[in-house]
C-alpha cells in the first residue's frame, strides 16, 4: 500500500473543520502535487516540504506524488498544512509508520532548513481536534502555550521536521536548532483606571454602572472635554471578569488575528477603532481568508467609538445586525466564515461638529444644516439599538478646581455590577441568555413578567406619542429590570420605568 494519511485543520472563521490530508504514491513522471481546493500560499508547500525534508535527512520517493486534502469542497487556505503533508508524503515512501500519523493531528508551517514555524489560529484548530476526538496533536514550539490551554488532548511541541520524524519512527539525527519564535507578547504598560477620578460626572458614572449591569449599549453625547472617553474607558474595568469559557472564546480571537496567546485574560477586551476604519476593518473581511474586525475583537467586551458621527454611515449601519444578532457572518465566494460577535458597543459623539452647539458661554459656529447632517450620522434604526442616550455636560469651574470626585470606586462599582449581575443569571436561569441587555421582549411584555399598567404607563404613552418604536419600547423594559436589580427589587416599578425613559430619550441630566 502506497497510500499514507494523516490529518490537519482548516478554518473558516473561528470554526475548524478537520482535513484528512492523503498523500498516493505512483511510478508515473516524476512529480509532486496537492489537490483539494488549496491556495496560493497553501499550493507552493511543495517546494517548502520538498527543501524541508531534504535538510533534515529525508528524502521524498522520486515518483509521482499526490496529496489529496479532503473534504474537496472546503477552501484550505495558509502553511499551516506544510507540515501535515510532510508527514504524509514521508510516510507513503516507507520512511514514517502509517499507523503513528493516522492518529495524531499535525499544525505548522515549514522552513526551509526544517525548522517548524508558529502560525496563527492554533488554539481554535486545537480545540476542533479535541471535539473530534482525537487524543494528539503537534504543534510548532512557540505555539505550544496556547494550545496547551485547550484540555483533554494530549499537544507535543516540535522545533523541526526531524524531531516529528523520529517520534513518527524515522531514523534519522535530530538536529539542535533554536526554536523558530513568534511574535513577541503584547505588554500592557497601562496604568489602572478607576471611576474615582471622574471629577463632577456622578450621572453619568450611575448611567455606565447601569450599562455594565445589564450588557446595554451607551452612546454618551457632549461637548469636547466632558470626560465621555475617560468614562468609556473605564467600562471595563467594572464589568466582571471573564469566565473560562469566556476568556477561551477571547483567546481564540485573539490567536486568529496572530497575536500570542499564553494566558487566559479574565478582563473583558476593549476595542477603540478609529474613525477612519472601513466596513471591512469594523466587520471583518478578506479576499482569500476572512480576518476578524473590531467587532469580533471585542467580543465579551467594549466596542468604544469615540467621535462615532465622524464614522461614515455605512460603516455604523453594518453594526445593526451584529447588534441584535450577536454574530456575525462574512460572505465571500465558495465559504461563508461566521464569527462571534457579543460585544456591549458604547459611543461617543460631539453635539456638532464644531463642538459648541448648546454649550453655555460658547459660540458655535456650525450651519444648522450641517449640525442635523452632523446628528444625522447615526441613523435611526442604529440609535433605536442603543438603550442609554446620555449627554454629558462640562464640568464647572468651581467643581474641577474643588476636585470633587466621583462617589463611587472602580472596585464598589464592580460590586454592584457583579451583584447585579447574579440576580439577574438566576432569574433567566433555564433560558439562553444571563444578561437583561439579551432578553427578547417578548419576554418582558408578556407572561409572568408582564409589568402592572400602572408601573408602565409612561412607557405606554411615549408609545402611544410615537416617541418610541416597539424595540424602543422593549430596550427601557431591559434597562429598568436591570436598575431593579442594581436596587435589588424584585420587579421594577414606576420610578425604575420612567428612569429608564429618560436614560433612553437622552435628555440632559
Amino acid at each position: 500500500m502506497r497510500t499514507a494519511r494523516t490529518w490537519a485543520v482548516a478554518l473558516t472563521g473561528v470554526d475548524g473543520h478537520l482535513v484528512e490530508v492523503e498523500a498516493d504514491l505512483s511510478n508515473q513522471t516524476p512529480e509532486f502535487k496537492i489537490i483539494g481546493l488549496p491556495d496560493k500560499s497553501l499550493g507552493e508547500a511543495v517546494q517548502r516540504v520538498h527543501n524541508a525534508c531534504k535538510n533534515a535527512g529525508l528524502d521524498l520517493p522520486r515518483r509521482r506524488l499526490t496529496v489529496n486534502l479532503s473534504p474537496a469542497s472546503l477552501p484550505k487556505h495558509g502553511s499551516g498544512f506544510d507540515l501535515s503533508v510532510a508527514v504524509a508524503t514521508l510516510a507513503a515512501g516507507g520512511s514514517l509508520q502509517r499507523r503513528s500519523i493516522a492518529h495524531t493531528v499535525h499544525i505548522g508551517e515549514l522552513g526551509l532548513d526544517g525548522r517548524i514555524r508558529p502560525v496563527p489560529g492554533v488554539l481554535p484548530a486545537v480545540f476542533a481536534a479535541a471535539r473530534a476526538g482525537f487524543d494528539s496533536v503537534i504543534v510548532p514550539h512557540a505555539n505550544a502555550a496556547e494550545a496547551r490551554l485547550v484540555p483533554g488532548i494530549e499537544v507535543r511541541a516540535a522545533s523541526s521536521l526531524a524531531e516529528v520524524a523520529v517520534w513518527h519512527g524515522a531514523e534519522v539525527d535530530v538536529p539542535e536548532v533554536e526554536p523558530a519564535s513568534g511574535a513577541p507578547p503584547v505588554v500592557d504598560v497601562t496604568e489602572p483606571l478607576d471611576l474615582a477620578d471622574v471629577v463632577g460626572q456622578q450621572d453619568a458614572v450611575d448611567a455606565l454602572i447601569v450599562a455594565a449591569a445589564g450588557g446595554h449599549h451607551m452612546l454618551l453625547s457632549g461637548p469636547p472635554g466632558a470626560g465621555k472617553t475617560m468614562l468609556a474607558r473605564r467600562l471595563p474595568g467594572i464589568l466582571p471578569p471573564l469566565t473560562e469559557e469566556e476568556a477561551l472564546e477571547v483567546a481564540s480571537i485573539r490567536s486568529l488575528t496572530g497575536e500570542p496567546v499564553t494566558r487566559l485574560d479574565p478582563l473583558p477586551p476593549l476595542e477603540a477603532p478609529h474613525h477612519s476604519a472601513s466596513v471591512a476593518a469594523l466587520v471583518g473581511g478578506g479576499s482569500r481568508a476572512a480576518r476578524p474586525g473590531s467587532i469580533v475583537r471585542a467580543h465579551r467586551g467594549v466596542l468604544f467609538l469615540d467621535e462615532a458621527a465622524e464614522f461614515s454611515r455605512v460603516a455604523l449601519d453594518a453594526l445593526r445586525q451584529p447588534l441584535e444578532s450577536g454574530a456575525i457572518e462574512v460572505h465571500r465566494a465558495g465559504f461563508i466564515a461566521s464569527f462571534p460577535a457579543r460585544f456591549q458597543l458604547l459611543m461617543a459623539m460631539n453635539p456638532c461638529p464644531c463642538g459648541n452647539y448648546g454649550v453655555r458661554g460658547a459660540e458655535c459656529v456650525c450651519p444648522s444644516l450641517a449640525i442635523r447632517r452632523y446628528s444625522a450620522r447615526l441613523s435611526g434604526p442604529l440609535r433605536d439599538r442603543i438603550d442609554i442616550e446620555l449627554q454629558v455636560a462640562r464640568v464647572a469651574a468651581s467643581t474641577a478646581t474643588a476636585g470633587i470626585r466621583a462617589e463611587t470606586t472602580t472596585a464598589e462599582a464592580r460590586a454592584r455590577v457583579g451583584a447585579a449581575r447574579e440576580r439577574a443569571a438566576e432569574r433567566w436561569r433555564g433560558t439562553p441568555w444571563r444578561r437583561n441587555g439579551e432578553i427578547p421582549g417578548t419576554w418582558l411584555r408578556q407572561g409572568s413578567l408582564r409589568l402592572e399598567p400602572g408601573a408602565r404607563a409612561p412607557l405606554d404613552r411615549a408609545l402611544e406619542r410615537g416617541a418610541l418604536t416597539l424595540r424602543g419600547y422593549d430596550r427601557v423594559l431591559r434597562v429598568a429590570w436591570t436598575m431593579a436589580d442594581l436596587a435589588e427589587r424584585e420587579r421594577p416599578g414606576r420610578d425604575e420605568i420612567g428612569r429608564a425613559l429618560y436614560l433612553k430619550k437622552g435628555l440632559s441630566a
